[in-house]
């Protein structure tokens, strides 16, 4: 069929804006194949813990029916959009895009099982940068936090799960269409569901202040930052990758990769991350190098050559070919994510304008929300705050010792639970759970908001199910996920108790005999000889035959009672 367009606007850069079965769609004519993607505001940040790895999901039910194909096509699910796109002829365009919808509006719920251990494998055979971790030390286990988690969900999701994620995220409203072409090629379908644009959701915080730092593995140093979107901010990081590679490669010698870059993370914000890599001996050189360079920056310190540089390569972008068709996608993720978006003209204006003040400012601006995370010693010398590795407080509630080492213990309380060991302690308010798994064997492994972790091991702490009542009543339903059998040998099981550093000793069985050899004389003939002195001091008409007969039974008694006491003090001290 023919899609009747109603009628649109066509921006100064070329870029038409209109609609196509009521989603949002942007055309430029290019040459060459077609390319077109089908952009939604959802993705892992708009899950929860518990929920994680629904939306990537709904993209692998989606694109199930496509198999095996010539087309050049694809799915990614990001933080906070899912992104369909396909290169070939029109008509490759419209069988792609309308199989899409039509399996969103329909997904194959037969495929679900299969797809979730796709998807399990999939993650297994993914390898994590050195700056995984940083997502989660930000903002904890919810929203920008998520892409630190494995996709923790997937064990708990129903087909009713997934159809109501795909009924309510994928819609009409919600979606952005680009294609390059100057016409919607005839025989689009993309019906979907009704629904209302979503926002991207608002951040959250594990860090009680800004700039922080936490211990990472040796061999690298990741930093990033939260700033508002801008040119300047986009310009900074290049420069702050530049100055990166001068002073810690070029000159120092000290890294063989040292960089930076600039990511948008939603509507209104963006992310700086800064990488630098050293071998063990000259990691320390390389940190004091890195933070050297930051303040340069925060000072001002930046030659005009290197902006005009940084400023010449950016603007370069403009003078491809075909500048529309080039500046398409970013067209329609501002559109999606509902970002200002500049003509070219706009664009190079903001780009000319930013002054080496500017880029001082944005210096500053990285330095107060930076989050570093490094090797070795911390880092506050440089005035960065360590990041929380322990809880505040414990709850106050019963108390379960381990039955390996006695310095640790479960707290559990009607509204939390806590675990405590010398110089380190969790607390998780089951109101601020956001994942606890639940195993057949009886263990309960749970998440708080803040990122911090706990494992109730019954085994280990000799804990009834009916003691984790509290658990199960106080952590919301929706944090629950019940997970499979483990492998036995994944269960732990106490060991021998281990011994506490400076606690006595557990006695040896001789010892403990000799005690008991000892004591029992001991204490008869001490007791004996108590009571007859108290007798003849009470009664007063002891003579001095009674008397030596006193003494002489206080000197047999101390055979016993004299090494008694000496075993007594070295039992007590640990020495035995």
């Amino acid at each position: 069929m023919t899609i009747e367009l109603p009628a649109g606007r066509t921006t100064a850069d070329g870029i038409t804006h209109t609609t196509t079965g009521g989603i949002r769609t942007v055309l430029a004519p290019g040459s060459g194949p077609v390319t077109a993607g089908l952009l939604f505001r959802v993705g892992r940040a708009d899950e929860t813990l518990a929920t994680s790895g629904i939306t990537h999901l709904v993209e692998h039910l989606a694109l199930h029916h496509h198999g095996l194909s010539d087309l050049h096509y694809n799915g990614a699910t990001a933080s906070v959009y899912t992104h369909f796109h396909v290169t070939g002829t029109p008509a490759d365009v419209v069988e792609y895009l309308n199989g899409v919808c039509a399996a969103l509006r329909d997904l194959p719920m037969d495929r679900l099982e299969t797809e979730k251990e796709i998807l399990r494998t999939e993650a297994a055979g993914r390898s994590h940068g050195p700056g995984h971790g940083m997502p989660l030390w930000r903002y904890g286990s919810r929203g920008y936090g998520l892409p630190s988690y494995a996709e923790a969900g997937l064990h708990r999701l129903t087909a009713d799960d997934v159809r109501d994620w795909a009924r309510t995220r994928f819609t009409t409203e919600n979606a952005v269409l680009w294609i390059t072409s100057d016409t919607v090629p005839e025989g689009l379908d993309l019906t979907l569901p009704t629904g209302e644009w979503i926002p991207a959701p608002e951040p959250t915080s594990a860090l009680p202040a800004t700039p922080a730092h936490f211990r990472g593995d040796d061999g690298a140093l990741v930093l990033t930052s939260v700033i508002p979107r801008s040119s300047a901010g986009a310009l900074f990081a290049e420069v702050l990758g530049r100055e990166l590679f001068r002073g810690l490669r070029q000159k120092g010698g000290y890294s063989y990769t040292a960089a930076a870059d600039y990511q948008p993370r939603d509507t209104d914000w963006a992310t700086v991350i800064a990488y630098a890599d050293a071998l063990p001996k000259k990691q320390d050189a390389m940190i004091g190098a890195f933070v050297d360079v930051l303040a340069a920056l925060r000072a001002g310190r930046v030659d005009q050559a290197d902006l005009d540089a940084v400023r010449t390569s950016a603007l370069a972008q403009f003078d491809t070919p075909e500048p529309a068709v080039a500046k398409l996608p970013s067209e329609a993720m501002n559109l999606l994510l509902r970002h200002r978006s500049l003509s070219i003209a706009e664009a190079r204006a903001e780009l000319e304008a930013v002054t080496v003040a500017d880029l001082r400012r944005i210096a500053r601006e990285v330095w107060a929300s930076a989050l570093v995370q490094a090797p070795g010693r911390g880092l506050e010398w440089a005035g960065l705050a360590p990041a929380p590795t322990s809880s505040r407080d414990l709850v106050t509630g019963r108390r379960y010792a381990s039955l390996e080492d006695p310095r640790t213990a479960l707290l559990i309380a009607a509204d939390g639970i806590s675990i405590t060991r010398p110089g380190h302690q969790v607390t998780i308010r089951y109101a601020d759970c956001s994942l606890m798994q639940v195993f057949p064997d009886g263990a309960r492994h749970l998440v708080g908001h803040d990122g911090f972790t706990l494992a109730v091991e019954p085994a280990v702490h000799g804990i009834t199910p009916a003691e984790l009542a509290p658990l199960d009543a106080g952590v919301p339903a929706a944090s629950v996920v019940r997970m499979p059998p483990r492998d036995p040998s994944r269960i732990p099981r106490p060991g021998p108790a281990q011994p506490v550093p400076g606690a006595p000793a557990p006695p040896k069985a001789w010892f403990t005999a000799l005690l008991w050899l000892l004591g029992i004389p001991a204490l008869v003939l001490g007791g004996l000889s108590a009571i007859v002195t108290l007798a003849l001091a009470s009664d007063g008409t002891g003579d001095t035959g009674e008397w030596l007969v006193v003494a002489a039974l206080w000197v047999f008694s101390s055979f016993f009672l004299v090494p008694w006491g000496i075993c007594l003090r070295r039992r007590r001290g640990g020495r035995s």
